[in-house]
């Protein structure tokens, strides 16, 4: 028993759309392993959070994704707490940053532009995807498939006018929609090894091209570290050939269809962080 103090910290229902009761059990689930192992688990939303602490709780673990959140949390982590995911991890899933990142670390994923969302020329011969540029996806009209340039610039005038300044349109890339879960990267590997679980995303029309899931787990993971997330999850494509591409990339997913073996994995990482096994 360890008796350290932990805080778990759920993600805003905001950021949760339609995934409220996944993301809340997989942090409450992780939680309770923790405990088990004899941490003093506490679980808050980020509005319980003080804005002022004299000691930051040497560990946390969280979900929460609001920049103004984060940027609190990362003065913690600057004071000594141990924080996965990093909040500067979090932030760079911002979808701009996490454009520009993984690009730097030359992962695999489409072309890529960041353009304004009052841009009124936009050209594109062939389809793409309209992206809001700051969060990732939180309500409809965020991610909008366009066959063409007219499409695309419609959507880029529906994100402006919803005030929201950039977009990253992607090319769009044919083939399999894989989703993928994982714990771990490169650089902090479990000691039970890495975790990575993939599956077919449904409504689609699966043609089943083949490819290598370790590969699969190695991009993902590449991708991970170009971020500096621990625990996260995403989408790739499987093209014709088994050619892999990284189209998403997110921090702490609800790990649905594996919620329970996840929680027990999540939380024994945790542990080994926490009490030193790995360093920041």
């Amino acid at each position: 028993m360890n008796g350290q103090e932990c805080w778990g910290i759920f993600r805003e229902r905001a950021h949760s759309p339609g995934r409220e009761f996944d993301d809340t059990e997989i942090l409450r689930l992780t939680g309770k392993h923790l405990d088990a192992m004899g941490f003093h688990v506490s679980l808050k939303t980020p509005d319980d959070l003080p804005a002022q602490v004299s000691g930051p709780p040497p560990a946390l673990f969280m979900m929460c994704e609001q920049t103004g959140i984060l940027e609190r949390l990362r003065q913690w982590e600057q004071r000594g707490a141990r924080i996965v995911n990093s909040p500067v991890a979090v932030l760079n899933t911002y979808r701009e940053r996490m454009t520009v990142l993984l690009d730097q670390a030359h992962v695999a994923v489409p072309v890529s532009r960041i353009v304004p969302t009052k841009a009124t020329s936009f050209t594109c011969d062939s389809p793409v995807w309209v992206k809001r540029g700051d969060v990732h996806s939180t309500q409809d009209g965020d991610v909008t498939f366009a066959a063409g340039a007219p499409e695309a610039n419609q959507a880029l005038h529906l994100l402006a006018a919803r005030g929201v300044q950039s977009a990253v349109v992607q090319d769009h890339i044919p083939g399999d929609l894989i989703k993928f879960y994982g714990i771990g990267r490169d650089e902090l590997l479990p000691r039970n090894g890495p975790w990575f679980q993939w599956f077919y995303h449904k409504d689609q029309r699966i043609a089943g091209h083949p490819f290598d899931p370790e590969k699969m787990a190695g991009l993902a993971r590449q991708a991970a570290s170009a971020l500096g997330l621990e625990i996260y999850g995403g989408d790739a494509i499987v093209s014709e050939g088994g050619a892999m591409t990284i189209i998403d990339l997110n921090a702490w997913p609800s790990f649905a269809l594996y919620r329970e073996e996840a929680a027990e994995r999540i939380a024994s990482y945790l542990a080994e962080r926490f009490l030193g096994g790995h360093p920041s």
